[in-house]
């Protein structure tokens, strides 16, 4: 017994003869009889009373017929989610990001992309330490992460390169750097600088200027690196993005004059992804961030 002998005998109920029956299931009469016929001799009971022209369901008949329908109704909706979840239509992902992918906006913008196409995905989203975050992913408790780059990564894992965006200085709102039209690097050769999770940006901008930073604390994320700043702890090389994301007392922003060195947003995930739900996601952030650079060079 397998579960076309429950679409059979289900067609013959609900038709009532079985030529009629054959037509809908596409085949030949005499193999639905027969189909029937097996059906009722591993069941041990008759479950039609054949008519000339029409047949009506035994008393076992009856009894097999809801039972017969909740059958095949689950086991399509097996089908059905196994389709799904190999097209990478449902299933869990588990999202780990830095907290510059919220200042962006491409968090969001990812996020609740993929969540309209697959409204049968969950997600938990999280935040983690930089230095955490692909150690994470390698080991499976994030399937994803929003870093940013440059960065060395675990052998295993692939960057997907998203958006780039520069640096500007966060400083103390009376400090003698805010006096000044510009601020070159050389200007901020004797402070001490607050470092975020990402230090290429201060490295880099100390290398521009010729010398050695005199390097702060690492506080950890950047709410607290400004609010080092805010304490007069030292400057901040920071992402341009946390301009009108981050607002504390005492603290301002400025660019940094003749400054080139930008870093870019990255989704990391494991080299060889197996799930599909996963990969769906990756192929979805690959495909959002062509479309939206394309409608920002128009």
């Amino acid at each position: 017994m397998d579960i076309r002998h429950f679409r059979y005998f289900l067609a013959v109920a609900h038709q009532r003869n079985f030529t009629r029956a054959a037509e809908v299931l596409g085949i030949a009469p005499p193999t639905l009889s027969r189909q029937v016929q097996d059906l009722e001799t591993e069941l041990g009971v008759r479950l039609f009373v054949r008519e000339q022209r029409q047949v009506s369901l035994t008393q076992a008949g009856q009894a097999l017929l809801p039972e017969a329908q909740a059958t095949v109704r689950q086991f399509e909706l097996a089908q059905r989610n196994a389709q799904r979840a190999g097209r990478g239509e449902l299933g869990h992902i588990e999202l780990g990001y830095v907290a510059s992918a919220v200042y962006s906006g491409v968090l969001q913008r990812q996020v609740q992309g993929f969540s309209r196409e697959c409204a049968d995905v969950s997600l938990t989203v999280r935040e983690a330490l930089m230095p955490d975050l692909p150690l994470m992913v390698v080991e499976g408790r994030f399937d994803v992460g929003y870093i940013r780059s440059p960065m060395a990564l675990p052998e295993g894992l692939q960057a997907l390169r998203l958006n780039a965006e520069g640096f500007v200085l966060a400083l103390a709102a009376d400090s003698w750097l805010a006096r000044l039209k510009s601020i070159s690097p050389e200007h901020l050769q004797n402070e001490t600088f607050v470092l975020p999770e990402q230090i290429s940006g201060t490295l880099q901008v100390a290398a521009q200027g010729g010398y050695a930073p005199r390097l702060g604390p690492q506080p950890g994320g950047l709410v607290a690196v400004i609010a080092l700043v805010s304490l007069r702890q030292g400057v901040a090389v920071v992402p341009a993005s946390v301009v009108g994301h981050i607002s504390l007392p005492s603290v301002i922003y400025r660019p940094i004059d003749g400054c080139e060195v930008t870093s870019w947003l990255s989704l990391i995930h494991r080299r060889f992804e197996k799930s599909a739900v996963v990969a769906r996601y990756i192929e979805h952030a690959k495909h959002d961030f062509r479309v939206n650079e394309a409608a920002l060079s128009r």
